[in-house]
C-alpha cells in the first residue's frame, strides 16, 4: 500500500510541472542512433543533430520566487535531481517547436538554449545517455531536469534521480549552426523581439575544387547531406546540391533526410572532400543502407 501511495504522490508531482510560466503546457514554451565512440554522438546522429523549427532561449521567468535566467552556457555542467516526463505529453509541442516523443532521447532544461546537447549521468549507477534538449522546464524548483521515458530507461531511472549534466560544446554548436542556417530565425527574444539572420552569401567554389556532376551509375554508396523537419528546406538543399551528384529527398522516420545516392567508392570519397571544402559539410556515409565511417573508403 506504502508503494502505491509513493507513485500516486509522484504522479502528482509530474502533473504539476505542467504549468509553465514560460509558454502554456510543459514547457510549449526527437536521436535515432547513438554513435559508436563512448556514446558522443556526431553528425551521423540523424535525429540527435537535426535541424529545429526554430533556435530558442527566452526571458528571465520565475518559478514560485526563485528566478531564472535562459542563456548560451556551453561550460553547463551540474548536478541535481532528475525527474521524467509524463507519457500523457506525449506528440505534444515543444517550446522551440519540435513534437515531444517520448520514446527519443529528449529532455527538458530551465536554462539552456533549445535545442542543446548534453551528457546525462546517473550518479547512482554511472550510467549515461546523451539528449537533445528541446523543452523548458520542468517547473520545479527541486529538480533540474525531466527526461523522455526512453532517456530515463537507458540510465535506469525508474523514478527521480541524481544526475550531472554536461553541455556537449562541439555537438551544441553543430545543432544551433544547423537551426539558425537553414530557418535562418532564432527566437533569443531578450529584447521580445525576433530577430532575422541573414543567409550568408554563396560563394561559388574554386574552379580547381568543384566537382563534376556525377554521371548516371549505380554504386553502393550514399552520402548523408543534412535531415530536416522542414521538407521546403530539404527540397531547396537537394536543388542546390545538384552539382554534386543525384541528390534526393528521402522521407524517413518523420524527417526529411537530403542525400547524393548511387556512389561507387572512389565517387563518394572524392564528394566527401569536395563538400567538406567546399560547403563546410561533415557529411555521413552508408554503404547498402548502413552506417560507416566516411573516413573509411
Amino acid at each position: 500500500m506504502k508503494k502505491v501511495v509513493s507513485m500516486a504522490a509522484l504522479l502528482a508531482v509530474l502533473t504539476g510541472c505542467m504549468t509553465n510560466q514560460d509558454s502554456g503546457v510543459y514547457g510549449s514554451e526527437s536521436m535515432s542512433e547513438e554513435s559508436l565512440a563512448g556514446g558522443t554522438p556526431s553528425l551521423n546522429d540523424s535525429y540527435l543533430m537535426a535541424a529545429a523549427p526554430k533556435y530558442y532561449i527566452g526571458n528571465a521567468y520565475k518559478v514560485d520566487d526563485v528566478q531564472y535566467i535562459p542563456s548560451e552556457d556551453l561550460t553547463y555542467n551540474q548536478t541535481g535531481i532528475a525527474g521524467i516526463i509524463p507519457e500523457e505529453l506525449n506528440g505534444q509541442k515543444t517550446t522551440n517547436g519540435e513534437m515531444f516523443d517520448m520514446s527519443q532521447m529528449v529532455a527538458t532544461s530551465k536554462t539552456l538554449p533549445l535545442p542543446t546537447i548534453a551528457k546525462v549521468t546517473n550518479l547512482d549507477n554511472g550510467q549515461y545517455v546523451i539528449v537533445r534538449v528541446n523543452n523548458r522546464g520542468p517547473f520545479v524548483n527541486t529538480r533540474i531536469m525531466d527526461l523522455s521515458p526512453a532517456a530515463a530507461q537507458k540510465i535506469g531511472m525508474n523514478s527521480q534521480a541524481k544526475v550531472q549534466v554536461q553541455v556537449l560544446t562541439e555537438q551544441s554548436l553543430a545543432v544551433k549552426n544547423a537551426t539558425i542556417g537553414t530557418n535562418a530565425v532564432t527566437e533569443v527574444e531578450k529584447t521580445t523581439e525576433t530577430m532575422t539572420v541573414e543567409p550568408a552569401p554563396q560563394v561559388a567554389p574554386a574552379p580547381a575544387q568543384q566537382p563534376q556532376p556525377a554521371p548516371v551509375a549505380t554504386g553502393d554508396y550514399t552520402i548523408q547531406l543534412a535531415a530536416f523537419y522542414a521538407e521546403d528546406s530539404a527540397d531547396s538543399m537537394a536543388a542546390r546540391m545538384k552539382t554534386y551528384g543525384d541528390a534526393v529527398v528521402v522521407n524517413e522516420g518523420g524527417m526529411y533526410k537530403v542525400r547524393i545516392i548511387n556512389l561507387d567508392a572512389a565517387r563518394a570519397r572524392s564528394l566527401i572532400n569536395a563538400l567538406r571544402t567546399n560547403e563546410g559539410m561533415a557529411p555521413g556515409l552508408l554503404k547498402a543502407g548502413r552506417w560507416v565511417n566516411p573516413d573509411s573508403i
